[in-house]
């Protein structure tokens, strides 16, 4: 069939729109490419736009010649490996539980605003400081990782995905003896792929951008994520331990193209990540808000 011409048209006026909106997220990126690959004078006269002007690598030579930064992405890595594990695995075991009608849970329903209501309001920051502290995990990879092991948000996401598995499917596994274990791991996991590589990508993207708690849970430099280094690059800058190269290199960097360089090497990963993930994302966060 011949699509109308109000239709064609609507079309076009789409394709522009979105053509200029992904060209609006872009070029900020594209900037910051730019001016982390310019050199100082260039940088401070405001002459990059979307080109470096006066080429150089020095921003990066300067960041990538620090042992800590390398430390820094271990510890990230680790961090994001380890907590990733343990938000998946919480919050499918509470989305399952959660998922279930009041007659199958009987307090489904005043659990599910206990974990709501910490979305509203929280304890703040002291009361939050304190309790890591006295659990004795200060300075350690695991007050990064167990503060916010339960994500009440991918938990909501991902128990509206399970209430749209047909219940058929349940009721017949467990007319073959399947217990709730397997029916979550067997049935509703393999079903949840999109939701579950949507809230895989919340969870990654949360733990690599993270910087505050690094900094403020970590008593050294040395344990800092990578986040949190690259946030404190250019004020902790430490000038007995600086070679001559380093200073030669730090003369031609400014502040402005060195947090440039930051800015590309902090995204980045997630930059390489997201097309892998991109088409379940989509599906997983669409299903996910309106099923239930």
């Amino acid at each position: 069939m011949k699509s109308s011409i109000s239709y064609r048209v609507f079309n076009q006026i789409n394709i522009v729109f979105l053509s200029i909106l992904a060209l609006v997220c872009i070029l900020p990126l594209v900037h910051v490419l730019a001016l982390s690959f310019s050199n100082n004078s260039s940088a401070a006269a405001g002459l990059v736009k979307l080109w470096p002007v006066g080429f150089t690598t020095n921003a990066y030579e300067f960041i990538l010649r620090k042992p800590e930064f390398l430390n820094s992405i271990v510890i990230t890595l680790q961090r994001v490996g380890l907590g990733t594990v343990i938000n998946l695995l919480l919050t499918l075991l509470v989305a399952y539980p959660l998922s279930k009608e009041s007659s199958v849970f009987k307090f489904r329903t005043q659990y599910a605003w206990i974990f709501v209501f910490t979305i509203l309001f929280n304890g703040g920051l002291i009361p939050w400081y304190m309790t890591i502290k006295w659990t004795g995990i200060m300075d350690t990879l695991w007050a990064l990782v167990l503060p916010g092991a339960v994500p009440v948000f991918n938990v909501i996401l991902l128990l509206n995905f399970f209430r749209g598995v047909p219940k058929e499917l349940e009721e017949s596994a467990s007319l073959d003896g399947a217990g709730h274990w397997t029916t979550l791991w067997r049935i509703y996991v393999p079903l949840s792929t999109p939701a579950i590589a949507t809230i895989t990508l919340f969870t990654i993207v949360g733990h690599w951008n993270s910087w505050f708690d690094g900094l403020i849970l970590m008593k050294v430099p040395e344990h800092f994520p990578l986040s949190t280094y690259l946030q404190t690059i250019l004020v902790r800058i430490d000038l007995t331990s600086m070679s001559g190269k380093d200073f030669e290199i730090l003369r031609d960097v400014s502040d402005r193209t060195a947090k440039a360089a930051q800015i590309f090497l902090g995204a980045l990963p997630i930059i390489v990540v997201y097309p892998f993930l991109q088409r379940y994302f989509v599906k997983g966060i669409v299903l996910g808000s309106v099923k239930g």
